[in-house]
């Protein structure tokens, strides 16, 4: 098993979720979370005239724990739906997950995902 979160634009949530549940992906965790990469912590603009300074865009973290054979449909899905060719698009990490147990149950292992 897996964990798999991803860092993307709120804007593209929707459109991962769908071709996520599309392809039979439905478990997830999404929390609304800021941060930022590359680009900078700082943004500049004005907007009617007023100045602005925006510290820390808003972001989404995707969360998903899978079978092994699942990992790279699920990142390609995530990447082709989650891009938009420009500098903050988000991050995708991959990490083992070594266990997974059913609160409910009590029940363990991959058959709980």
């Amino acid at each position: 098993m897996k964990k798999i979160e991803a860092i993307i634009r709120p804007i593209r949530l929707d459109i991962v979720k769908s071709a996520l549940g599309e392809a039979g992906i439905t478990g997830m965790t999404v929390s609304d979370v800021r941060g930022c990469g590359r680009q900078g912590p700082e943004t500049f603009g004005s907007f009617r005239g007023e100045e602005y300074i925006i510290r820390l865009p808003p972001k989404i973290r995707l969360e998903l724990t899978v079978r092994d054979n699942e990992v790279d449909e699920v990142i390609d899905i995530i990447v082709e739906n989650a891009r938009t060719g420009e500098e903050g698009d988000g991050k995708i990490f991959v990490m083992p997950a070594a266990e997974a147990i059913r609160i409910r149950t009590g029940e363990s292992g991959e058959g709980v995902l």
